[in-house]
């Protein structure tokens, strides 16, 4: 397939990559940084505006990373900027854990007004994996019990509960024992947790929580059959125990919906965000219900920096931006086309496919052409995506995922794609 894109959208490479200033620049970083790091090919970012980016030698890229899915706007959105220089006169911090400041007030407010289902209360935190630990530490004051339920393929984060939760690689949990106790389930099986856990190795009675993200992330971009999370919701109200959804990646409009559980109408007891919640700026959030957190005493739980003032009035103007420009229904509608491309790209090759996600949180898997999964050709894939100006990661065990910002134009999209699909044709297999 031979996409045909308008050159003003295209990105532009000036040189053999990685450039003269990025070498020196790498070069350095790798004195100083440790190698715990995940990084791949190496891009070198100097700037960038909306969904380009252009590196140290002024190379343009097209960004459908988008920060992991925390640059919602794209890069320097002018709106974005404008808040944080306002609020950044103002003052930079002053520990919302044991003061107040209208700016958080505010937030908090709009976030409560937006929350799925019933009436929920916000702690804010710095980071996903933040936010997961504090509703690991509210399930278990609320319920008084030990245990929690997650899923194989999850990914919830690297701190030490968040990492109990998390089941996607091995390489993760390595050397970091002992974990919270936690039983880990398939993705999507009910009967699983109905006649394995719940009679042989988990008793209800002692859960204190269920956490499932609503369309797993790291693991793949894994969509869950329908009725799932409503089932979940169905056994957490039989037995007691919390329903906690991470929408880290998958919320605030990423899927087509403003929550990934709107998807099913499910309303989750606590509700963990973060990357794009701050336009930008490290901050996440949990919503809990009102109930339970009322019911957590002062000092049971607080931080130093969550809800701080900068992040705060970002992501209060982020989420205006995103329901004045109606960026949940331009997710959905870009989203769908997205898929539709990405399927006329793998239309006559079996080892390209299938196309898998919501909205604009969309995966491709890469194959053998015995139905194996491909991870050595979808990272040189990704790699030769790079050196034409494209910028995109994988997931899962062989899968390349989109994140282009919630904003993303057609014909963004399409010269993306045309990107794409040369980086495909490049390393094709005989």
């Amino acid at each position: 397939m031979t996409l045909k894109t308008d050159a003003a959208f295209a990105p532009e490479i000036k040189m053999t990559l990685p450039g003269p200033k990025a070498v020196e620049i790498i070069a350095r970083d790798k004195k100083v940084i440790t190698t715990a790091y995940t990084r791949g090919y190496p891009f070198v970012l100097d700037h960038g505006k909306g969904c380009y980016a252009w590196d140290v030698d002024g190379n343009k890229f097209i960004d459908f990373v988008s920060g992991i899915a925390v640059n919602a706007l794209g890069h320097a959105h002018p709106e974005i900027v404008r808040v944080v220089q306002e609020q950044a006169s103002k003052f930079f911090h002053m520990a919302g854990t044991d003061f107040y400041y209208g700016i958080m007030e505010e937030f908090a407010t709009k976030l409560c007004a937006m929350a799925p289902g019933s009436e929920k209360q916000v702690f804010m935190t710095n980071s996903g994996a933040e936010s997961i630990e504090a509703a690991i530490k509210l399930s278990r004051f609320s319920t008084r019990r030990p245990k929690m339920i997650a899923f194989y393929d999850a990914f919830h984060g690297r701190t030490m509960g968040a990492l109990s939760l998390s089941a996607s690689k091995a390489i993760q949990k390595k050397h970091y024992a002992p974990l919270l106790d936690v039983s880990h389930a398939p993705y999507g099986d009910l009967d699983f947790i109905d006649n394995h856990l719940f009679t042989k190795t988990t008793p209800p009675e002692d859960v204190a929580a269920i956490f499932v993200e609503p369309i797993q992330g790291e693991g793949g971009y894994n969509v869950p059959p329908k009725g799932f999370l409503a089932g979940l919701r169905e056994r957490c109200d039989k037995y007691g125990i919390l329903l906690v959804m991470d929408e880290v990646q998958a919320g605030l409009g990423r899927t087509g919906k403003l929550w990934a559980c709107d998807h099913e109408g499910v309303d989750p007891d606590i509700l963990c965000l973060a990357k794009p919640i701050g336009g930008g700026i490290p901050l996440g959030v949990i919503l809990g219900r009102k109930d339970l957190m009322e019911n957590w005493p002062s000092g049971s739980h607080a931080n130093t920096f969550g809800g701080n003032p900068l992040a705060c009035a970002a992501g209060l103007r982020t989420i205006e931006i995103i329901e004045e420009e109606g960026l949940v229904e331009n997710s959905r509608k870009m989203g769908q086309y997205l898929v539709g491309q990405l399927e006329e790209i793998g239309k006559n090759d079996d080892t390209i496919g299938p196309v898998h996600g919501l909205g604009l949180m969309q995966a491709i898997d890469i194959r053998t052409s015995d139905g194996s999964w491909d991870p050595a050709r979808r990272d040189a894939i990704v790699d030769a995506a790079y050196e034409r100006g494209l910028l995109i990661i994988g997931c899962g065990k062989g899968a390349i995922r989109f994140l282009p910002p919630l904003n993303v134009k057609q014909e963004e999209l399409d010269a993306a794609l045309a990107v794409f699909a040369d980086a495909i044709r490049a390393c094709q297999t005989n």
